[in-house]
């Protein structure tokens, strides 16, 4: 197999950062939660965490796999505070849709390189960011619906504590 390109490789070491500040953005937007006392969306949001840390790895291990080097980048701090339930679900959706930038922009470049194995790899990475851009929207419009107060919102978040790993 050819090994992976400078470009690429600077590209996907970026992108694990890009996945693990993900997974620190939900981790912060959980703790939001648990702060509310909305224990089903804190748990949702836990779960979206670990998730977005499985993604990081699943790069590392690809990385690892094309013999080529992890460079582990620093990572930013995330948003302490929310300024509301529905607002948090929100910036959910637009982090979602950077994401989905990121993973597109990738694609490019492997395509460019000519790196057939990083395409394939990344065929699950465009696949995944149409579940989650879907997933995060429709919970959106739910808050919308619900408000942010009383039972509707009480029911949502039942609901989202039911999340099962996927």
């Amino acid at each position: 197999m050819p090994e992976i390109s400078k470009a690429m490789l600077d590209a996907l070491n970026e992108q694990i950062r890009n996945e693990m500040y993900s997974s620190y953005v939900y981790l912060s937007m959980s703790a939001h939660f648990e702060r509310a006392n909305l224990k089903g969306f804190a748990k949702w949001m836990r779960m979206q965490s670990q998730e977005e840390m499985a993604h990081a790895m699943k790069i590392f291990d690809f990385i690892n796999y094309r013999d080529g080097h992890v460079t582990l980048l620093p990572i930013d701090q995330p948003p302490a505070s929310f300024p509301s339930h529905l607002k948090t679900f929100e910036t959910a959706l637009e982090h979602e849709r950077r994401v989905t930038g990121m993973i597109n922009r990738l694609y490019a470049l492997a395509q460019k390189e000519s790196d057939y194995a990083t395409q394939v790899m990344l065929h699950w990475f465009i696949k995944e960011q149409v579940e989650e851009e879907k997933n995060a929207s429709e919970i959106v419009e739910r808050l919308r619906l619900a408000g942010n107060e009383g039972a509707g919102l009480l029911l949502l978040d039942k609901e989202l504590g039911e999340r099962k790993s996927e």
